[in-house]
């Protein structure tokens, strides 16, 4: 992997601080960040968990992509995806982007690029869990 890129799908907890010391570098004036949390309320409808299942070697090249071409489009030095899978309970943490430039205005355009395109083409599909049932949120696997 580049030592620009740090991408990872995992099932373990993921680690704010392990992507923001990766991207943070003494030549870069801004980072940004955004980290995506399990939320409890869902169209009114109260959420007991999600459940993340992937094509884990297709999302890793996609991801890989995705980078890639944040680091070709916007001014940025470096740029962390990490995505896990498996069960979340409410407030964990199923992603986090981290991306750093020189100036700010890089570091935000790169991390909403990176996360708007990742739900449009990564195959990581989410299932919501409700007291009542089920329901994947977006195509099945």
């Amino acid at each position: 992997m580049q030592k620009s890129i740090s991408i990872k799908i995992t099932s373990e907890k993921l680690n704010l601080q392990e992507c923001y010391d990766f991207v943070q570098d003494n030549s870069c004036g801004g980072i940004a960040l955004f980290v995506g949390t399990v939320r409890n309320i869902t169209k009114e409808k109260e959420v007991a968990l999600l459940d993340f299942s992937t094509y884990k070697e297709m999302a890793i090249s996609e991801i890989k992509k995705i980078a890639a071409n944040a680091l070709e489009k916007f001014e940025i030095l470096k740029i962390a995806i990490h995505h896990a899978e498996g069960e979340l309970k409410i407030g964990e943490i199923p992603v986090i982007i981290a991306v750093s430039s020189p100036h700010r205005k890089a570091s935000f355009a790169a991390c909403q690029y990176a996360i708007d395109t990742l739900k449009e083409t990564v195959p990581i599909w989410k299932k919501e869990h409700f007291a009542d049932g089920e329901v994947w949120v977006n195509s099945t696997p």
